[in-house]
């Protein structure tokens, strides 16, 4: 399977990365912002095409499938152009930041039948695994999830402390992993959601600190609370809180309310969390089947987020 990856920054090498741990993949094409950084990666990941242009890859007949990195603002529009190329596509969180654009995306997947997955990430992390095959399986109920998603991003700046060409957002990026995946454990949709922000960033002008309450159909809670204001350990923290344990979860390790290691490494093949998503979508595409994280599985977190957009204004 030939794959090309669009956007060439801290997340899309994570992606290339893991891509190169999966048999049968072959990366075809590099697309990034700067010509010379899409020619470096590619060059490192032995991709033979290298361009600053969406719609070069899209002419290439040979590339299968692809993954697109860039910033949330392309998103629904470059996944719509990937699907009318007839091409599979996977684009990284969020869908859209817009509750119609995540609908229009999703009205194109189902007229194309193609393959279109969101990289939902927690869905894939063993951590997240671990918890979720307990809850299926009867061992575990949730209770209540306390999540704290905390960044110092007071400047634009991404992941790896470089300059960004788009600013980040609170809700649409980083609240949407917590409500996608509170209401994947639950096993049901939300049915109450609210949210506080407080001052906007007087030159972002996005709220730098959020606080959100979500309520499952079974009266499952999540208390989210989000800051770009945080100095100290970065990062996402989720606290299960279970009828049966709590367990707190980062990224790809777990260890229980008291702080003693939870084995994880038998949950999956890896334990990368991102190689595990990039297996799915492989796999997905190979045997046609809907992967986990498919846009109809996360569509409703995205009708989540436009109702709590809608309570913060325009």
């Amino acid at each position: 399977m030939r794959i090309a990856l669009v956007g060439a920054g801290a997340f899309g090498i994570k992606h290339l990365d893991a891509l190169t741990r999966i048999d049968g993949v072959e990366i075809a094409a590099v697309a990034s912002r700067r010509l010379a950084q899409a020619r470096d990666v590619a060059a490192r990941y032995g991709a033979d095409v290298a361009t600053t242009e969406l719609d070069d890859v899209l002419a290439m007949s040979e590339v299968d499938a692809v993954i697109l990195c860039s910033p949330t603002q392309l998103h629904a529009e470059q996944t719509i152009a990937v699907l009318r190329a007839g091409k599979h596509v996977q684009v990284e969180i969020p869908l859209a930041d817009r509750w119609r654009d995540a609908q229009r995306v999703a009205e194109v997947a189902r007229e194309t039948r193609l393959t279109c997955m969101v990289g939902h990430t927690r869905r894939f992390n063993p951590s997240h695994q671990w918890i979720h095959q307990r809850v299926v399986a009867g061992g575990l109920s949730l209770q209540h999830m306390d999540v704290q998603t905390f960044f110092f991003r007071r400047t634009n700046i991404n992941a790896l402390g470089q300059p960004r060409s788009w600013v980040d957002n609170l809700l649409w990026h980083h609240a949407a992993h917590t409500v996608d995946l509170f209401a994947y454990q639950c096993g049901e949709r939300i049915v109450d959601a609210h949210v506080m922000a407080g001052p906007p960033h007087h030159e972002l002008g996005i709220p730098m600190d959020l606080s959100i309450q979500l309520r499952s159909a079974s009266d499952q809670l999540c208390t989210l609370a989000l800051s770009f204001n945080n100095d100290g350990p970065l990062g996402t923290f989720f606290r299960y809180i279970c009828d049966n344990g709590t367990f707190v979860a980062r990224y790809d390790d777990l260890v229980t309310g008291n702080g003693e290691p939870v084995d994880v490494t038998r949950v999956a093949v890896s334990m990368d969390g991102i190689e595990l998503q990039d297996r799915e979508f492989v796999s997905a595409i190979t045997e046609g089947r809907a992967p986990n994280s498919s846009i109809e599985s996360v569509l409703d977190c995205y009708r989540i987020l436009g109702q709590l957009q809608n309570q913060l204004g325009p």
